[in-house]
């Protein structure tokens, strides 16, 4: 049977304008930045790549996924110290996926996932989403592979790594290792402490990690360009945590087509009428 789940570059213009009206489109957020020592400026590209490949594969039914070329470069001028990082400004990123969302909704797409590998730029996800809203009465959802449910892949990563290590430190490396992609060296992996640690245990309202959100450089957090214990990461970990987050991302689009683009309500599933003998209640 032929996947339900199509890359938009890969279509005809014919096959777009058929598929979109009850399609969910996906576009992919990116960002090429470097990742410490150990690893290749393409983690973000890496990743979100790693985890749409897995969801395609698992994806089944008769509903329409179209997969968007992936934005590779993002917002990310907190590592532009450091050699490799490419970043766009704010304002060029914004109207960057806004554009293309208005060319995605023209050719006839009403649901759109904005869905990210970058937590540099989150915050404009939700912009553009909310804009696309407005303007176009599209139905517009932004989402991170991290945020989706990874409860039992995170269970052998400490509390103190999920807080702390938020950038090239054993997740985001292990994920790597699982993904066997080049330019990872692990004889450069470390235990990267953050400066977040010390205000944790410092500042009660300023490193209690919820009421206040500082504007760091990643020099600020490490000198190394990396946060986290990159050295603990196993492959296995990795692909547990690419396998957990792939599942969230089905289930996501899977919620994304039972909901309607108007109302942003859950479609009603319409009730069987009543056999012989059932009242129908």
């Amino acid at each position: 049977m032929k996947s339900t789940w199509r890359e938009w570059r890969h279509l005809s213009s014919p096959d777009i304008a058929h598929l979109a009206p009850e399609a969910v489109a996906v576009l992919p957020l990116a960002a090429i930045e470097q990742h410490g020592p150990h690893l290749p400026v393409s983690v973000d590209e890496d990743l979100i790549h790693g985890v749409m490949q897995r969801a395609a594969q698992a994806w089944d039914g008769p509903q329409i996924v179209l997969q968007l070329p992936t934005m590779s470069v993002g917002f990310s001028p907190e590592h532009l110290g450091f050699a490799g990082t490419l970043s766009l400004s704010s304002s060029t990123l914004i109207r960057l996926w806004t554009e293309v969302a208005e060319s995605v909704h023209a050719s006839g797409v009403r649901k759109l996932l904005l869905f990210n590998s970058h937590g540099g730029q989150t915050a404009a996800m939700d912009l553009v989403a909310r804009d696309l809203r407005q303007r176009l009465g599209m139905l517009v959802v932004s989402s991170s592979w991290f945020q989706l449910p990874m409860d039992d892949a995170l269970a052998e990563v400490s509390a103190h790594e999920q807080r702390f290590g938020v950038h090239a430190g054993q997740v985001e490396t292990a994920m790597m290792l699982a993904l066997a992609r080049p330019g990872v060296n692990m004889a450069h992996a470390a235990r990267f402490a953050s400066s977040s640690e010390a205000r944790a245990k410092a500042l009660p309202v300023l490193g209690n990690g919820h009421s206040a959100k500082l504007a760091w450089m990643t020099r600020d957090l490490n000198p190394a360009g990396a946060v986290g214990d990159a050295a603990s990461a196993t492959p296995e970990l990795g692909e547990r945590l690419l396998a957990a987050s792939a599942c969230g991302l089905v289930q996501l689009l899977r919620d994304l087509h039972a909901t309607n683009p108007v109302t942003t309500r859950p479609d009603e599933v319409p009730k069987r009428a009543a056999g012989p003998g059932e009242s129908g209640l």
